[in-house]
């Protein structure tokens, strides 16, 4: 918990343009001060909780690392609600590379990063991964479990944010698809070096994101929460890994009802040791 806190207390003070030395005179205490809660030094007094949660504008369970979201982070917080799959239970293309080129030969631990609900995941463990999946919304959780349930898999799903959760015990596969988008540019350096720390040796990261392109017009869909995202963007975080496919594509898409198209970058990227370079 005191690595979570201390994370979330410099994450939401960047947020709101706060420097070490600023909220520590709001508070009436010494920059030493915020300097060791975000260094996981020390933890804040249980007295100074409710005076920093107002200050950073994030509730105390969110700042503990809890989610407990008052109002929803994406649109699809009440599509998910239906008895229906919103996106259908087919998995998504990239499932059958990562099946192809990373199969689960030995035991594989996954990672489904914003799982929506579930389609995927749930391919993955039919196959033989050992699957964890998050998502931000409780109906897709829910949802996820259902699937993995009645095909008859297990997937270790929960609910996270992926703008607050980060890795603590390693992966051999991170996955996910159609959600970095959520990911503010500020804070995508400090993720992807967590990814990357928490992916074993010889592992490999599959990730898409959506990105700009003049000759493609914006989405029917209004994401309040969504950031952009530019050719090359994600690529260069992998600089230093093998890149098994970097790619671009523009599909068609119906998915509120209004035909129209998106750009989308993908990457598949394995981390190798300096002695098998």
């Amino acid at each position: 918990m005191k690595q979570q806190l201390a994370r979330n207390i410099s994450t939401y003070r960047k947020e709101r343009g706060l420097t070490q030395e600023e909220l520590a005179q709001i508070l009436g205490l010494s920059f030493q001060a915020v300097s060791k809660w975000e260094n996981a030094q020390t933890m804040p007094d249980i007295s100074l909780l409710p005076e920093l949660s107002r200050t950073l504008q994030v509730s105390i369970d969110k700042l503990m690392g809890y989610v407990s979201q008052q109002k929803p982070i994406t649109i699809y917080e009440e599509e998910y609600k239906t008895e229906d799959y919103y996106w259908g239970t087919e998995p998504n293309s990239a499932c059958y590379e990562v099946l192809r080129k990373i199969p689960p030969t030995r035991r594989l631990r996954l990672l489904d990063i914003g799982c929506g609900e579930g389609k995927d995941a749930v391919f993955f463990a039919r196959n033989g991964y050992e699957v964890t999946a998050f998502d931000v919304t409780d109906a897709g959780v829910e949802k996820t479990k259902r699937l993995a349930d009645q095909v008859g898999v297990h997937v270790h799903a929960f609910k996270a944010d992926l703008l607050d959760y980060r890795l603590d015990t390693p992966f051999d596969i991170l996955y996910s698809s159609g959600v970095l988008h959520y990911m503010k540019p500020e804070f995508r350096d400090e993720i992807f070096a967590n990814y990357k720390q928490f992916t074993n040796e010889g592992g490999a990261h599959v990730f898409n994101v959506f990105i700009q392109k003049p000759f493609i017009a914006p989405p029917p869909e209004k994401e309040p929460n969504a950031h952009k995202w530019y050719s090359g963007e994600l690529l260069a975080h992998y600089r230093d890994w093998l890149i098994l496919d970097s790619s671009e594509i523009v599909f068609d898409c119906n998915s509120s009802g209004i035909p129209h198209q998106h750009a989308m970058s993908k990457i598949m990227a394995r981390k190798v040791s300096a002695q098998g370079r």
